[in-house]
This record gives C-alpha cells, sequence and structure tokens, in this order.
C-alpha cells in the first residue's frame, strides 16, 4: 500500500486547512485536526486520518454545524455545561480545558457535561490529557443507536465508551478506554468495506439473528461486551453522557453516517485532583504499576500509546497515500 510520511505538524495543518475549506470555523478546524493527528500519532488510523474524512463528510452534509459556537455556562463553581449547538464535540472541551483543571485543583473535582454535539471519535484523549495535567480523569459518551440492550435483539444504545486517565510519574499516563460494545463500530465498518467477516459473538443482523458478516452488522445490531454486564455499562454511560446534560438518548440521535441532522449527542467529564488527597498519588501508581507489570505480566493499557505517539513525535506519522488525498484534495 502506497503511503505517505508526515510530521504532527503537517499532518495537523492538512487537517486543519482541509476543515476550514468544508466550512468549519477556525476553533472548529483546530479541534478536530488536533483530535484525528493525536489519534493517529498514538497509533489508533481508525478513529485518526481516515476518521477525518468522516467528520469532513459531515461538514458537508450539516451534521456538523461548521459555524456553531459552542456556549458555555456554569451552573455550579465546579460544573461546566457546554451547549455545541450541532458542532463538532471538541471545540467546547477544549475551550473549557484550562478553566476545568483549575477548578478541579480548587475544589477537588470538576465536572464537563455537553449536549448537541457531533460524535467525538476517540473517547480516551478527554480524559488522558486531564491526566497529562496531573488529574485523574473519567469520560464517557453516547451517539446513535448501534448496540443492543440486555436481552434485546434492536439497537437501543450507542457503543457507549468509557475511558479512565491517572498521572504516572515519569511516565505516561494509565488509560483505558474501551467500549461497551464487543467491538468498536469503526472496525465493522471497515471489515463490511473490505468485504472481510467479523468474529462470532460481535454483533447480530437486522433480524435479530447472531451474524459473521459484516454488510449484515451494519444494518442490524452491535452485542455489549460481557453479555449483560457491558450492556449496563452502556446504560451507565447513556445516563451519565445524554441524561445529566440533556443531549438526545441513543435511540433519539440521528445517524452519524447520513442525513443532514446533528446526532446531539452528550459528553461527560470528570477531572479529580489526586494531590489534594494523596501528594505521591502518581509516585506510587508507578511503583504499583511496574509492581503489577514486572511481577505479574500485567499489561498496563496507555503505555503503548504513550510510546507510539512519542515515537510519531520524533519519526512522524505515514498514513494510505489514499487518504492523504482526499484530504488534501476535497
Amino acid at each position: 500500500m502506497e503511503e505517505v510520511t508526515l510530521t504532527l505538524d503537517e499532518a495537523f495543518a492538512l487537517c486543519e486547512a482541509a476543515a476550514i475549506r468544508h466550512g468549519a470555523r477556525a476553533e472548529t478546524a483546530r479541534s478536530l485536526a488536533a483530535a484525528a493527528v493525536r489519534s493517529e500519532a498514538e497509533g489508533r488510523p481508525n478513529v485518526g486520518l481516515a476518521h477525518f474524512l468522516d467528520y469532513l463528510a459531515a461538514l458537508d452534509a450539516g451534521r456538523i454545524d461548521g459555524a456553531a459556537d459552542a456556549v458555555i455556562t456554569r451552573p455550579a463553581p465546579a460544573i461546566i455545561l457546554s451547549d455545541a449547538r450541532k458542532g463538532a464535540a471538541h471545540p467546547g472541551f477544549d475551550r473549557a480545558f484550562d478553566d476545568l483543571v483549575s477548578t478541579a485543583r480548587s475544589f477537588g473535582l470538576a465536572m464537563f457535561v455537553q449536549k448537541n454535539a457531533y460524535t467525538c471519535g476517540a473517547l480516551g484523549p478527554f480524559a488522558a490529557r486531564l491526566a497529562e495535567a496531573g488529574l485523574v480523569g473519567m469520560a464517557a459518551t453516547n451517539g446513535p443507536a448501534l448496540l443492543a440492550g440486555s436481552g434485546g435483539t434492536r439497537p437501543v444504545y450507542c457503543t457507549n465508551p468509557l475511558a479512565f486517565a491517572a498521572p504516572v510519574a515519569d511516565g505516561p499516563p494509565l488509560l483505558i478506554d474501551q467500549a461497551s460494545s464487543a467491538t468498536a463500530f469503526v472496525s465493522v465498518r471497515k471489515a463490511a468495506r473490505e468485504g472481510r467477516p467479523i468474529p462470532e459473538g460481535w454483533a447480530l443482523d437486522a433480524e435479530g439473528n447472531p451474524t459473521t458478516d459484516a454488510n449484515k452488522a451494519v444494518s442490524g445490531a452491535l452485542l455489549a461486551f460481557g453479555g449483560a454486564r457491558g450492556a449496563n455499562l452502556a446504560l451507565m454511560v447513556e445516563v451519565l453522557s445524554a441524561g445529566l446534560s440533556g443531549a438526545n438518548w441513543s435511540l433519539d440521535a440521528s445517524s452519524f453516517m447520513k442525513g443532514s441532522e446533528s446526532p446531539g449527542t452528550g459528553l461527560f467529564v470528570l477531572a479529580i485532583a489526586p494531590m489534594l488527597l494523596d501528594a505521591d498519588f502518581s509516585t506510587r501508581l508507578a511503583a504499583q504499576l511496574e509492581r503489577l507489570s514486572g511481577e505479574y505480566g500485567v499489561h498496563i493499557p496507555g503505555q503503548a500509546k504513550g510510546r507510539t505517539r512519542e515515537q510519531a513525535e520524533k519519526e512522524g506519522i505515514s498514513i494510505p497515500a489514499d487518504v492523504y488525498r482526499r484530504i488534501a484534495e476535497g
């Protein structure tokens, strides 16, 4: 496969310019570009520059209002509420980030809640950025219905991911970022495009039957990981992200792939200041993670992403030439 190698700055400039051409205001273009490039640099191409093409298509169709300017209010001293006004999910969070950090450091914790946004793509960075600022972060978001609920066969939740991050002394943050579904929808869609089957236990077809046909899965329903336990987590995420914010429930959210309506989804981010409870938190966590990985062979999530991003900062990222051309020329 032909590839193009870019520095992270070049990749950011490429995406920023493309988003502006497709009608995004400057703030939105910067936020979308930064999110896509970060995911690509962390070795997650499915939610990196290839997914950035979905943002461009959504800008063209109106699923993202490129001119939208998020309205941010403070319902309480430690709560930040953003109305994305049918725009992208990232600008409101980016604008409120420094305030969220300083508020958490002052009060011990702070909450960012958002409604009326397009889907946010990779959720992990919302929590990881807080960990990089020395905070413990937890994030949850919803989207259009793709996932069957406990005991059901029809989609009622999105993949409803949950992310958690914590600062680690002298190393990348601990980062847990996982969907409530057995796999991410973008993985199923990619398999459908490439004509590949999917593993058993990932999805149902439109009639509610288990399927390994990715095309049938796209028009059916994803399955939760761990059965009812995963479905219950999806419901919890739904309450945190859509319920608290006043955003659309997944059942009421329009598609993020077609049509001209914003899915109007929600986002919940909690920031906790561990240093107010234990000044040595990040050092103790580093030692514990070292013990877990060294003596007990435990995989520590987040470390590989951190190493991959450090390498990308030095060597750049390589993306399919077709993706590059579609962003550059679109």
